[in-house]
């Protein structure tokens, strides 16, 4: 729970509070604010040491993979005998200087917040469900609170440019594609977040572009219209054109929109990020990749809504 203290209220009324969203610095309080939630949902330390409903279990898990997949023994450097993974993870979180690496130990510890927490055998709540919920909620509005770009959402730590197209495209696109019809699109939608986060710009863009593919897939074998085996994402465009996913006389108003799908995500995505780059190395602007995610998602929301209204 964030609690509007005094001086918060002050820092509105002076401005003091960030406008711009920062991206490779995560401030000190945020680490340590992270770390009281996981103290209230994961257990503290008197839970770590009781061994209490699995909590010391939970800290080793997500210590042990962070260790693995950084090739260590321990994350404060040790030899990883006569470990307190709890301690150690706390300390990892407030110490480590590459930003990535930290933003890997929020979003696994918020997975294990996300799925085991859930459970009401875990510390014994009631509404564990509910705390889940609300420690989610609470660390995305801590990253807001700092200015920190990033938001962490079914199960991944995603970036964010805009709060207003975050909050208006990509996060009702995300909760659309969560149906099992439109799973691998959600894979590639979450890939391309995860490609730009690390300034994989090429990647996203390819990612964007397997995204939209799917959704019309996914919508053309819901409605069971064909269309070629390895159909071009303007061939699968156009069967949900032919097939009235917009209505007829509406299709003045959506003639931009057509445009942008047409044009936008796939000439993008082919010109800069699917095809061969031959002697000279391109590069997709930051700037780039971050107007196709959201114009990818603007289009994945419109697609899936028109063909929910559909009769």
């Amino acid at each position: 729970m964030i609690v509007d203290l005094f001086s918060k209220r002050q820092q509105k009324l002076r401005g003091d509070l960030p406008d711009v969203y920062v991206y490779d610095e995560i401030p000190e309080q945020l680490r340590v604010q992270i770390i009281h939630i996981w103290w209230e949902i994961l257990g503290d330390e008197q839970a770590y040491l009781d061994r209490f409903r699995g909590a010391q279990k939970v800290y080793q898990v997500m210590a042990d993979t962070l260790c693995k997949e950084y090739g260590l023994f321990a994350l404060d450097g040790r030899n990883g005998f006569q470990r307190n993974h709890h301690k150690e993870l706390a300390g990892f979180l407030q110490e480590e200087q590459n930003p990535e690496r930290v933003l890997d130990a929020i979003e696994i510890s918020f997975r294990f917040i996300d799925k085991f927490t859930r459970n009401v055998d875990y510390l014994g709540r009631a509404h564990a469900s509910k705390f889940a919920d609300d420690a989610i909620k609470e660390l995305n509005a801590r990253f807001r609170e700092h200015g920190v770009g990033y938001e962490y959402k079914d199960g991944e730590i995603i970036r964010i440019d805009s709060q207003f197209l975050h909050a208006e495209a990509v996060r009702p696109a995300l909760s659309l594609l969560r149906g099992p019809e439109y799973a691998g699109a959600q894979e590639e939608f979450l890939k391309a977040h995860e490609h730009y986060r690390h300034g994989r710009t090429k990647e996203a863009l390819a990612e964007c572009l397997k995204a939209l593919e799917s959704v019309a897939k996914s919508i053309c074998a819901k409605r069971r219209w064909k269309h070629a085996p390895q159909p071009t994402a303007k061939a699968l465009l156009d069967v949900l054109f032919d097939k009235g996913l917009i209505p007829p006389f509406w299709s003045s108003h959506f003639s931009g929109l057509r445009s942008s799908l047409e044009g936008g995500v796939p000439t993008g995505r082919n010109r800069l990020g699917g095809h061969g780059q031959g002697t000279e190395v391109v590069t997709v602007p930051e700037y780039l990749a971050s107007y196709v995610l959201h114009l990818t998602a603007s289009s994945i929301l419109f697609l899936v809504e028109a063909e929910k209204a559909l009769p």
